[in-house]
C-alpha cells in the first residue's frame, strides 16, 4: 500500500478533510465540459491520430507562442500524450538506458524515479532545501557527469511549490550543453504561479534545441481525470518520444482533446484569474498551519504547501501524518515519500498539504489545524 492509499483510507475512516492527494474538488469551465459532451455526441469517439488531433496540436503551438514567444511547427514539434505522466515516461524511456544517468531535483514527483528505474538508468538527485527550495548551484554542477543523459526539471516544483529563479534555469541549460544532455521539463503548473509569469526553460538562450517541454490540461483547467497532456520540442526529440508513446497508449481521449483545444484559447484574464484564486486559497491554509505552530513555506506556485512539524516536537512527519486524520480531521502527505533514503532523512519533518479545494473546506481545515498545538 502506498502512502497515498494509506492516508486516503485514514481520511475516509475518520471523516477527515483529505488534503493529501493533489486534485481539485470542483470541475473546471462548464464550456469545456460541454465541448467534450458535444464531441462525444458528434461521433469523436474513435482513436485520435497518434500524434493528437490537429486542432489540439495547433492550439498547443499557439499557446506556446502567445505566452512565451516559442514558435513551434504543430505537425512536427508537438505530440499529444495521455497526461503529462505519459509524456514523462515516453521521454525518459526514449532518451535514457543502462549506463546512463538521469538527474532530477529532490524531493521529486514519484513517477520520475519509477520511469528511470524502468529505463535501467541511474537516478542522480540534487537536493532542494527549505526555506527557498532553490538548488545550490555548486551541488547542481557536481551532479553532472560524463554519463548524464537527461535532466528532468519540474518547475513550478511539486511537492515544494518552489519556482526556480532564472539564474538556476540558465545554469541548468549551460551544464546540459556542456555535457550534451537533453532537458526534459515538467511544467504542468505553468499557469499556477503567484508572481511573475512562468519562464519555460525552452525560452532561454541555447535551450530550445535540447529541450522537451511537457505540460497538460489537468492542473490548469481542473480536469485531472481527462488525462490530456503534450510534449513539444525539436522534431528529432519529439519523434523519439512518439516512437515510445505509440507502444504505450498510441492515442487517447479524443473528445477531451477537442475540449482542451478550446480551453487553451481562453483570454489571459482566465489564466490570471485561476492563479489569483489559488493564491487566496494558499493563504487561507497557510494561516491555519501557522496558527498550529508549524513553520510554513508559502509556495510561489503549484497547489501544494509545505510545513515543518519539528516546531511541534515531531521528528517524523510520517508519524504525525498517520495521527492527523483522527487527531484534527485533516490528512496530509509526508514529503519524505518523494525522496531516496538520504533525502528522506533530510525532509523527515516536512508535510505537504494540497490547497486546490473549495474555500469553505479550506477554512474548515485551517480551523481544525489551528488546534493542533493544543492536542499534541
Amino acid at each position: 500500500m502506498t502512502i497515498f492509499e494509506e492516508m486516503t483510507g485514514l481520511a475516509v475512516r475518520h471523516g477527515a478533510i483529505n488534503l493529501g492527494q493533489g486534485f481539485p474538488d470542483e470541475d473546471g469551465p462548464a464550456e469545456m465540459a460541454e465541448a467534450a459532451r458535444s464531441a462525444i455526441l458528434s461521433g469523436a469517439n474513435q482513436y485520435a491520430p497518434g500524434q493528437g488531433i490537429p486542432r489540439l496540436r495547433e492550439a498547443v503551438a499557439a499557446h506556446q507562442e502567445r505566452f512565451y514567444g516559442i514558435a513551434l511547427d504543430p505537425w512536427r514539434e508537438v505530440i499529444v500524450t495521455t497526461g503529462a505522466t505519459e509524456g514523462i515516461a515516453a521521454a525518459i524511456l526514449a532518451l535514457a538506458g543502462p549506463g546512463d544517468e538521469v538527474l532530477t531535483f529532490e524531493p521529486f514527483y514519484d513517477s520520475y524515479g519509477a520511469m528511470i528505474g524502468l529505463a535501467g538508468a541511474e537516478h542522480v538527485t540534487v537536493p532542494l532545501r527549505a526555506p527557498s527550495f532553490q538548488p545550490d548551484l555548486a551541488e547542481l554542477e557536481a551532479a553532472f557527469g560524463s554519463r548524464t543523459r537527461v535532466v528532468v526539471v519540474n518547475n513550478p516544483h511539486n511537492p515544494t511549490g518552489a519556482v526556480f529563479g532564472r539564474d538556476v534555469l540558465a545554469r541548468i541549460v549551460a551544464l546540459a550543453a556542456e555535457h550534451d544532455a537533453v532537458i526534459v521539463t515538467d511544467e504542468v503548473y505553468e499557469h499556477l504561479v503567484f508572481g511573475p509569469r512562468h519562464v519555460p526553460v525552452a525560452s532561454l538562450p541555447g535551450a530550445a534545441e535540447r529541450t522537451l517541454t511537457i505540460s497538460s490540461a489537468g492542473k490548469t483547467f481542473s480536469f485531472t481525470g481527462w488525462k490530456v497532456g503534450w510534449v513539444t520540442g525539436p522534431e528529432e526529440l519529439v519523434g523519439r518520444v512518439r516512437t515510445i508513446k505509440q507502444f504505450l497508449t498510441y492515442s487517447s481521449g479524443t473528445p477531451f482533446q477537442e475540449a482542451v483545444a478550446l480551453g487553451l484559447g481562453y483570454p489571459d484574464s482566465f489564466f490570471e484569474g485561476i492563479a489569483a484564486a489559488l493564491k487566496a486559497k494558499r493563504d487561507i491554509l497557510a494561516q491555519g498551519l501557522e496558527a498550529a505552530g508549524l513553520d510554513v513555506y508559502r509556495p510561489e506556485g503549484t497547489y501544494f504547501i509545505t510545513a515543518d512539524t519539528a516546531g511541534l516536537g515531531f521528528d517524523s512527519a510520517v508519524d504525525l501524518a498517520r495521527r492527523l486524520p483522527e487527531l484534527v480531521g485533516v490528512a496530509a502527505i509526508p514529503v519524505s515519500v518523494f525522496c531516496h533514503p538520504e533525502g528522506a532523512g533530510r525532509t523527515r519533518s516536512l508535510l505537504r498539504f494540497a490547497f486546490c479545494k473549495k474555500e469553505p473546506l479550506l477554512h474548515e481545515a485551517a480551523t481544525r489545524l489551528s488546534r493542533l498545538a493544543e492536542l499534541v
